[in-house]
């Protein structure tokens, strides 16, 4: 499971995410943009680097790091990087922290003595998702942290159970981008099944899905039995292929009330043989 990338989604729908992690955030969290940052001689980039906002003076920049296997001189690298950064931007900084985030403790190098003043000094946050406590208790984004590193007979009852929470407590679009988030996590680690497996194994619908919402919303933007036959007519298209004139005289014939109801229903078609049923219906 490539779960650095998934981290990285996470980050960048919810910037603030990072900082609900520290016992003392910046004031500002709000406004810090999460980015990846390069450094030229020698050239290196580092993925995960919070910054401030340019408008309000000199902040301190966070460096975060996620480790999911174990790395010997981890500390080294980061330290190194972060520093070096930090010195070329010294212009733009007040300061530097660095986050990392581990799945326990286990995972975190094993000589830790030369990075003692760093590791003891607050200036170096070190996160273990298995010490965070009941994924069911945690904040939602924090929880789809922790449910990256479920084992595959656990996640997919914690991930429905976070479903559910999604819908209850959180509106849109927000609920829309964290269900999609838990699908994405979940496809990850499933990765011998397909998408379409796994939103059954969670028991999403196709009608919780953006595709189904776009759709939804073009189709109602006009609701004129001209435009409602193109959009139709368009997705049908898009998802099999050619109609023949055939079906695209039957669809033409259809009433608008009709028409509305195949544009919710052609969602479900897995074939032409599905649309020609309905229509013969």
């Amino acid at each position: 499971m490539r779960r650095d990338s998934i981290f990285y989604k996470l980050f960048q729908q919810s910037p603030t995410l990072l900082f609900q992690l520290l016992a003392t955030p910046p004031s500002n969290a709000e406004a810090y943009r999460f980015d990846s940052v390069a450094v030229k001689e020698p050239k290196f980039e580092i993925d995960g680097v919070f910054l401030p906002p340019e408008n309000q003076g000199a902040g301190v920049v966070y460096f975060c790091e996620v480790q999911f296997q174990t790395d010997e001189q981890l500390y080294e690298r980061v330290f190194a990087e972060s520093a070096l950064y930090f010195y070329r931007n010294r212009a733009r900084f007040s300061d530097w922290q660095a986050v990392i985030i581990y799945p326990s403790r286990n995972t975190e190098q094993s000589d830790l003595h030369p990075h003692r003043s760093f590791l003891n000094g607050g200036q170096v946050h070190r996160v273990y998702l298995d010490e965070l406590g009941n994924i069911r208790s945690l904040p939602i984004w924090v929880a789809l942290m922790v449910l990256t590193t479920l084992e595959e007979n656990q996640a997919p009852e914690e991930a429905r159970y976070l479903l559910t929470r999604t819908r209850q407590e959180v509106t849109e679009p927000g609920s829309r981008a964290i269900i999609e988030m838990i699908l994405t996590i979940m496809v990850y680690k499933f990765e011998q099944l397909t998408r379409t497996e796994v939103e059954s194994m969670l028991g999403i619908t196709l009608k919780e899905t953006r595709v189904y919402r776009e759709i939804k919303e073009e189709v109602r933007e006009e609701l004129t039995e001209a435009t409602t036959f193109n959009l139709i007519t368009r997705q049908l298209t898009k998802r099999f292929g050619e109609l023949s004139e055939e079906i695209r005289s039957k669809i033409a014939g259809l009433p608008l009330p009709v028409l509305e109801e195949l544009s919710e229903a052609l969602l479900d078609f897995t074939s032409l043989a599905d649309l020609q049923a309905w229509l013969d219906q």
